[in-house]
């Protein structure tokens, strides 16, 4: 009977890939997940071994069909990882994450030329050594036997996909996000192939996200979704005006939906596709949750739960008594697109306790993003009339949702369901089997900003905004 069926989103991770089950409302059935690491060989390198992300795909596939035969598998991924593969399908090199920041020195220099800048205009990606194509042009420039012994170069999700099928395609979210795909027209861009010294088909086919086929060792039906940023707009309900989706995982973004390609001037934001005249104009961040992680295991080196930590912070008032954090462990992207950034813990005194670090650590974490929202959304009587749709684990504390709710002095709500990019996959899927979408639910929490906190927190952030520029003149 049509309500038994289930549909399952795959989200590749950064730390997990997770399984979700859903039923046709929205509705979480069940979930598997599975960790794996990621390695830093060198200050500035993140990498992830591409069997074990792999590994971890297959076993919450196999977990989740042991339990439910679903009616299709939808995948979501984390975007900008590149691996370089041989003609057999076999990694030549470790997968290049996000977070990889070597390619910075050349990332420098090319963003402030006028190539950068073209290359800017033509996919809506800034020259940032977060994109695949500058750390592709960096091991063009420094591994030039591997680079020459690539068949081809794909992300993470393109290796899976083509374990699973057999097929080298991607789809144009995960696309528009490698800085080397043409927004405007969704394809390869000549001028950056010629730039890297690459040919179209030693990428993989660009296909739309409804793109699906069966297995090759199995009988499901996949479907190749999108990336995870768009995808959760798409999960929240974000994808009208008024709406803004706010996701906070390793990483964070903050995502408004726009319905054709918008190129900043100054060339601060990012812009994907998601499907037909569908776009997003965002900014992410590079320190998000990873942020808590460090500071829990390497500065407090406690095993407490997060939400053990949240429950001291809970205690502080807001603006945790002076304390500021600018959390630039991991360099920076948007807006400052600074991979040298550094993070700065301002104003410390006796008074301080661990209490008010990790309070301090999730209002910095805020303000980061904040920092972004005000540039797609200069007018701040403008800004304040939109509604958050937050998603990503930071949506299962309620603290650190009205905490948002105070900074931003905007009202939040939660998504149908946290886990939006599983959730928006699925609905790619409903879209590629033409089967219709019920509307939208909420589950009813909604959080509204405390007016006590909104001039404390203004004064906060306005400080937030001004230690990376004084910071940089010292440099």
């Amino acid at each position: 009977m049509e309500n038994h069926k289930v549909y399952v989103g795959i989200d590749i991770g950064t730390t997990a890939t997770k399984a979700v089950c859903f039923d046709k409302s929205g509705k979480v059935i069940h979930e598997y997940s599975k960790e794996y690491p990621m390695y830093h060989p060198e200050s500035n390198q993140s990498i992830q071994k591409p069997k074990e992300v792999l590994e971890a795909v297959l076993y919450c596939i196999q977990e989740i069909t042991m339990e439910h035969q679903p009616e299709f598998i939808s995948f979501s991924s984390a975007m900008q990882s590149v691996l370089l593969i041989d003609e057999l399908g076999n990694p030549l090199t470790d997968a290049i994450i996000w977070a990889d920041n070597r390619a910075h020195d050349l990332a420098e220099a090319l963003k402030v030329s006028a190539k950068g800048s073209s290359f800017y205009k033509n996919t809506g990606i800034p020259i940032h050594t977060f994109s695949p194509m500058t750390k592709i042009a960096w091991l063009k420039e420094y591994e030039e036997k591997l680079f020459s012994k690539a068949f081809k170069f794909i992300s993470l999700k393109e290796y899976v996909w083509h374990q699973l099928t057999g097929e080298y395609a991607i789809d144009s979210s995960m696309a528009s996000g490698t800085g080397i795909m043409n927004i405007h027209n969704l394809e390869w861009d000549i001028d950056i192939l010629k730039f890297l010294g690459l040919h179209s088909n030693q990428l993989s086919k660009i296909v739309k996200p409804t793109h699906n086929c069966k297995g090759l060792n199995d009988d499901w039906l996949y479907i190749i979704g999108g990336g995870d940023g768009a995808l959760a707009n798409l999960g929240t309900g974000a994808m009208e005006p008024g709406k803004v989706a706010l996701t906070i995982g390793t990483s964070g973004a903050v995502r408004l939906p726009i319905d054709k390609p918008f190129i900043d001037s100054q060339m601060r934001t990012q812009c994907y596709h998601l499907i037909d005249n569908q776009y997003l104009t965002l900014g992410a961040v590079s320190n998000g949750a990873i942020v808590l992680q460090w500071l829990k295991e390497s500065i407090l080196k406690t095993e407490d739960s997060f939400e053990t930590l949240f429950e001291q912070a809970v205690n502080i008032t807001a603006g945790s008594d002076g304390l500021l954090f600018v959390p630039y462990l991991l360099g920076e992207r948007a807006p400052i697109w600074d991979a040298s950034a550094k993070g700065t813990l301002l104003g410390i005194n006796i008074i301080h306790t661990q209490a008010h670090f990790i309070r301090a650590t999730m209002e910095g974490i805020l303000f980061g993003l904040l920092n972004i929202l005000e540039i797609l959304v200069p007018d701040k009587k403008i800004r304040e009339q939109h509604t958050i749709m937050a998603s990503g684990g930071f949506a299962k504390s309620d603290f650190w949702l009205q905490m948002t709710a105070d900074i931003f002095q905007m009202e939040v709500r939660i998504a149908q369901t946290v886990e939006a990019s599983a959730w928006g996959a699925v609905l790619i899927g409903f879209k590629s089997k033409e089967i219709e979408v019920l509307p939208m639910t909420s589950n009813g929490k909604v959080f509204v900003p405390n007016n006590k906190h909104k001039l404390i927190y203004e004064q906060s952030f306005t400080k937030f905004k001004r230690v990376y520029p004084l910071l940089k003149e010292l440099e």
